[in-house]
């Protein structure tokens, strides 16, 4: 709760704050919280006063029944009241939050307010969260916008991406290369680059261009688009507390500051990961990994097979045995603080690290699972987490097989925040808890009730709609599938739909060798036809990648019929031949194509070949790799219905469904 205008709570904490203190006041009240802010089951007092007109934090804890100045104030405890009391300095102004629905056509996103009312209407094919800088990159057919909180475009949807603002600026990418964008949606490059890398940290950004022999030459900008430092190595690093790596054209490593200057050079095969002054380094090409300060002596003798930047004091390694690799944490001096044990290891801020072992040892590429250790070493919780966030203000969002909540810095469940069932991960955003949930979206307000979540109802007129179903028999496997409500006899349609998207008898507690998820969309409606696409991907854990799947029904919704292209034409007739030479000219016409098409792979559609129905016409696409490389995913082509006019039986009842 936010304290008012109490005179005597007032004049009672005053005493408690320095000389001459005076309480910090916004809308005539005092900037006041009373809560559990250390987790200690006893509510603090906290507040910001001012002193020589700087404004200060002050935190009030009870002590055997009276009030003592907490101090020394935890960092987490902190975080936590500035938190909360920012929360309730802001709490009039409308924050904006990113939704989502599915329409026919696709999903189409809006914004919503913290009470789940709509404000921004649906009008975008994607939207971020909105930044500090009360900016949202926005994507609207394939490309990206930048848009302010009242939904005007600052930056028109003309990208191909938009990264998200750091330092006042964005980095952008269209046909021409990647260039820079301020706040105002100005581009500041004066020309477009092959790469610009990252986000602008410490003001420089990383730039990229290939010279004549394919090289990549790298270089920095500065925020006014220039370049700072000149685009002549080979590689080169972020900036971290004004120093960077750089990789030479005579393949030196050097230290430089922020102008360029070389602060050192090093005469070794590899140096990389800066961090509180330390260096990560190879004494040859093929060694082991070690450390060098930033004179470049030894400090760490090379032993590690994966050597990373030192944080707080220590740094993740490995050491490589048998093909296999054991990852540990070491202190500056390369002592174990946490023993080499684990298949990975993650840093998960404040003091706190994510511990995983394999699932199957077996197969160590299969996956993880984790547990919570401290900096000291000890193991806090079970290897109970398949997913595990960064730590803030104290708090991780972790994922067990059935379930995702919070844990504190101890690994215990924060029992007043959300516990929801699914995988994926919570964050606090602006003043409600965000989730991404079994790939839903959600929200709840922080006292952990539910705000808003994704609608499982489409309807399409007064008579039918389609509703979404969810099946998850296995961590590993999802399925959203569509029923249709409405129909006379929907049980064989709605039977074959859930056959269709992959519904089938899956072992509940069994480790799968890959990880499926499906989902649908509606693209097409209309008079009695409707149009659902049907859509997965199969992840086999030790695979380079995954296989999408893709399927189209097309159901008559008064007849229950579902139609195979066959039923779109007169019998009899030369359709699988007219279709694949029309096809076959369209390749030969458009040089697109022979860009990602395999020559002499392409030979005709089959008869039952796959197809959708669209506003353009009939659309005929392929499998990856049927004739072309995976990369192109699933070549499609348009057909008009002008053009098969002699073929197509305008009396069917696959045409008539539509027309």
């Amino acid at each position: 709760m936010m304290v008012g205008n109490n005179r005597e709570l007032i004049s009672w904490i005053l005493p408690y704050l320095p000389m001459g203190a005076e309480m910090e006041y916004r809308n005539q009240q005092a900037i006041l919280q009373s809560m559990d802010i250390d987790g200690d089951g006893i509510q603090e007092i906290f507040g910001v006063y001012r002193l020589n007109r700087q404004p200060y934090l002050f935190v009030l804890k009870q002590f055997f029944g009276q009030f003592r100045y907490y101090y020394p104030l935890p960092s987490e405890v902190e975080q936590k009241a500035i938190r909360a009391l920012s929360i309730s300095r802001e709490s009039r102004a409308v924050y904006q939050f990113p939704v989502v629905r599915k329409e026919i056509g696709g999903n189409k996103w809006g914004y919503m307010d913290a009470k789940g009312n709509w404000i921004l209407p649906a009008n975008y094919d994607h939207a971020e969260d909105f930044q500090e800088n009360g900016l949202a990159i926005v994507g609207l057919m394939d490309k990206s916008g930048v848009i302010n909180s009242r939904g005007y475009f600052i930056v028109q949807p003309k990208y191909d991406t938009i990264n998200p603002f750091s330092e006042g600026r964005a980095v952008v990418n269209d046909a021409q290369g990647f260039k820079v964008i301020n706040e105002n949606g100005k581009e500041i490059t004066e020309k477009a680059y092959s790469i610009i890398i990252g986000e602008y940290k410490e003001g420089r950004v990383r730039a990229v261009e290939i010279d004549a022999n394919g090289e990549y030459l790298y270089g920095y900008l500065n925020k006014r688009g220039k370049e700072v430092i000149p685009l002549i190595y080979k590689n080169a690093s972020d900036f971290e507390q004004g120093k960077a790596i750089v990789k030479t054209k005579e393949d030196s490593f050097q230290l430089i500051d922020l102008t360029g200057k070389v602060l050192q050079s090093y005469p070794y095969a590899y140096v990389a990961n800066y961090g509180q002054g330390l260096l990560a380094f190879k004494n040859s090409t093929e060694g082991k990994l070690g450390y060098i300060d930033e004179q470049g002596k030894i400090v760490i003798e090379p032993k590690f097979s994966y050597a990373d930047s030192f944080i707080e004091g220590l740094a993740i390694v490995s050491l490589s045995e048998n093909n296999r690799e054991n990852f540990g944490v070491i202190d500056r001096q390369g002592h174990f603080v946490i023993k080499p044990n684990y298949n990975q290891i993650l840093y998960l801020n404040e003091g706190r690290f994510a511990i995983g072992k394999e699932i199957d040892l077996k197969q160590p590429c299969m996956r993880s699972i984790y547990a919570l250790a401290d900096s000291d070493g000890h193991i806090l919780t079970g290897f109970h987490f398949t997913m595990m966030t960064k730590f803030e203000d104290g708090l991780s969002s972790v994922t067990d097989e059935q379930h995702t909540y919070f844990i504190d810095k101890h690994g215990r469940r924060k029992e007043h925040l959300p516990m929801v069932s699914g995988s994926g991960w919570l964050s606090f955003e602006k003043t409600l808890i965000k989730g991404h949930i079994d790939d839903h979206l959600i929200y709840f307000n922080q006292t952990g009730e539910l705000v808003w979540k994704q609608a499982t109802i489409l309807p399409l007129n007064n008579q039918y709609s389609v509703v979404e179903n969810k099946y998850k028999p296995n961590k590993d496997y999802l399925v959203y599938f569509p029923q249709i409500e409405g129909m006379e006899n929907p049980e064989s349609v709605n039977r074959a739909l859930k056959e269709m998207a992959g519904v089938k008898p899956i072992p509940a507690h069994t480790q799968l060798e890959s990880n499926y998820t499906g989902n649908y969309q509606i693209p097409y409606y209309k008079k009695n036809l409707l149009v659902i696409k049907l859509e997965g991907y199969d992840y086999p854990f030790c695979a380079a990648h995954g296989m999408p799947v893709e399927k189209y029904a097309h159901i008559n919704l008064k007849t229950g019929s579902m139609y195979q292209l066959k039923d779109l034409f007169k019998p009899g007739n030369s359709y699988v031949k007219v279709i694949s030479d029309l096809i076959l000219e369209q390749i030969k016409s458009n040089n697109q194509y022979s860009s990602y098409l395999f020559p002499d792979e392409y030979h005709g559609i089959k008869v039952d070949q796959p197809f959708f129905i669209s506003e353009a016409g009939l659309n005929i696409y392929f499998q990856p790799y049927e004739i072309a490389a995976f990369a192109a995913g699933f070549p499609t082509f348009t057909i008009p219905f002008d053009d098969l006019k002699e073929l197509i039986n305008r009396n069917s009842e696959f045409w008539k469904s539509f027309h």
